[in-house]
C-alpha cells in the first residue's frame, strides 16, 4: 500500500518552570541545564531526514516551547525550520503560558512566522490557579493576550473545569472571563487524575476530591450551549473556534493523516507505521547525542487496525465520519467493520447513523472516552 508523505509536523519541547500536579505529558522541570543539548539533540534527530520536508502545518507542543530563553527560542525555530519548510499558507502554532510572553519573546514568535498560539490559561480565578499548581495570576492574561494580538492570526486558549471544589457559576465566570477577551479558539478539558500525576496519588489518598459527575456535565454543557451561542463552532470533542479558526494540526491527527514527530516522547505515523520516542527526556538526550535512535515503541498497523483509528479518530469531529469517504479510503464499510457494537452504540443513543454519516450523540458526545474502546 502506499503512503502518502506527511505534511505535518510535531516537535516537542519538554521543559516547564515545574510540574503541575494534574500533567501526565512529557515534561522536565528544573533542569534547564539540560537546553543547550536538547537543542543539539533536536538538531541531530532532524539531519535524519534525510532532506528537508514540506509542511502545512507545524506545531510546538510541550512542556513550555516558550519556557526557552528568547534567544535559544529564536535558534530552535531557525533549526526547526530549516528541516521542516511550511507553506506559504501554513499553519505554524506554539503552546505558551502567560508568564513566558513578554516583548522579546513576543518579537520571536513573529519572526518565526508563528501564526497561532495555544495560550496556557486554564483559569482566570487566583484560587483555582493555586489549586492546578498554575504559576501566572489571572492578572496577566489580558496583557499577555494584547501583546500576542498584532502578531498571531489566531489565538487559542485552554481552560479547565472540573477542578477540586470548583462551582458551576465559577466555571461560568471563567467561561465568561474568556469569551470578553474575544478569543478566536477555546479548548476546555474536564480535569482528569490520570496514574502516575500527584494528583492522582492525591485522590487515591482522599486529600482531594473530583467535583460530582453531574456537575461536571453541567459545566460541560453550558460551554456548548455559551460557546454556540458566541459564534463558535463546537468541531470536536474539547474544541471550539471561531469561522476560519480551527486548529488545522489537529484536524489532520483526527483525519488520520500522516504527520512527524520530533523530540523525547513525540509520536510520528509516517508509511503507516506510528512511533513514539522515548517520554524520559534524560534517555532521549542520551540516545540522540549517541547517534543511536530515540524511538521507543514502533507498530506498523494492519489495513484493518487503520480502519478502527480513523473511525474513532474521525468520530471525534462533531461532522462525524462521511460513510462513502470512509469506504474510499479504508475500502471497508463502517458496518462491515464494527457490525455489532454499532448496533449497540446506536440503540443506546451514543451514536446516530443515516445513509450519509456516522456521528456521536449529544448523549454520546458527554461519554465520548467510553465509546471508543468498542470500535478499536
Amino acid at each position: 500500500m502506499n503512503h502518502p508523505r506527511p505534511r505535518s509536523a510535531y516537535v516537542h519541547v519538554p521543559f516547564c518552570r515545574h510540574r503541575c500536579g494534574y500533567c501526565n505529558f512529557t515534561v522536565i522541570a528544573g533542569r534547564d541545564d539540560l537546553i543547550e543539548g536538547y537543542l543539539k539533540a533536536i538538531e541531530i534527530e532532524l539531519s535524519w531526514l534525510g532532506q528537508p520536508q514540506p509542511v502545512d502545518t507545524l506545531f510546538f507542543g510541550g512542556g513550555t516551547p516558550t519556557h526557552l530563553k528568547p534567544e535559544q527560542l529564536s535558534r530552535f525555530f531557525q533549526l526547526v525550520k530549516k528541516w521542516f519548510l511550511p507553506s506559504s499558507t501554513a499553519e505554524i502554532s506554539t503552546e505558551a503560558n502567560p508568564e513566558d510572553i513578554d516583548a522579546e519573546t513576543v518579537d520571536v514568535l513573529e519572526q518565526a512566522g508563528v501564526n497561532r498560539v495555544s495560550l496556557g490559561v486554564q483559569s482566570f480565578r487566583d484560587a483555582k490557579l493555586q489549586t492546578l499548581e498554575r504559576s501566572h495570576s489571572a492578572d496577566c492574561v489580558a496583557e499577555c493576550i494584547e501583546s500576542l494580538r498584532p502578531v498571531v492570526r489566531s489565538l487559542s486558549l485552554d481552560l479547565i473545569f472540573g477542578s477540586p471544589t470548583e462551582t458551576l457559576e465559577q466555571w461560568q465566570a471563567d467561561l465568561k472571563q474568556a469569551l470578553d477577551l474575544n478569543p478566536d479558539h477555546l479548548s476546555t478539558y474536564g480535569l482528569t487524575y490520570e496514574r502516575g500525576t500527584s494528583f492522582y496519588s492525591r485522590q487515591q489518598k482522599d486529600e482531594i476530591q473530583p467535583v460530582a459527575e453531574t456537575t461536571e456535565l453541567a459545566m460541560y454543557e453550558f460551554a456548548m450551549h455559551t460557546l454556540g451561542n458566541a459564534g463558535f463552532q463546537h468541531y470536536e470533542v474539547s474544541n471550539f473556534a471561531k469561522p476560519n479558526h480551527r486548529c488545522r494540526h489537529n484536524e489532520n491527527y483526527w483525519f488520520c493523516h500522516p504527520f512527524f514527530g520530533v523530540g523525547p516522547g513525540a509520536s510520528a505515523f509516517v508509511d503507516g507505521k506510528r512511533q513514539s520516542n522515548h517520554r524520559s527526556t534524560t534517555k532521549y538526550l542520551q540516545s540522540v547525542l549517541a547517534g543511536n535512535s530515540p524511538i521507543d515503541e514502533s507498530d506498523e498497523l494492519s489495513d484493518i487496525e487503520l480502519a478502527h483509528e480513523r473511525l474513532v479518530f474521525g468520530l471525534r469531529r462533531l461532522e462525524g465520519v462521511n460513510l462513502e469517504a470512509f469506504h474510499r479510503a479504508t475500502g471497508r464499510t463502517v458496518s462491515g467493520l464494527v457490525g455489532e457494537p454499532l448496533s449497540r452504540l446506536v440503540e443506546q443513543g451514543l451514536l446516530e447513523m443515516n445513509d450519509e454519516v456516522i456521528r456521536l450523540t449529544k448523549k454520546g458526545l458527554i461519554v465520548s472516552d467510553a465509546i471508543w474502546p468498542h470500535l478499536l
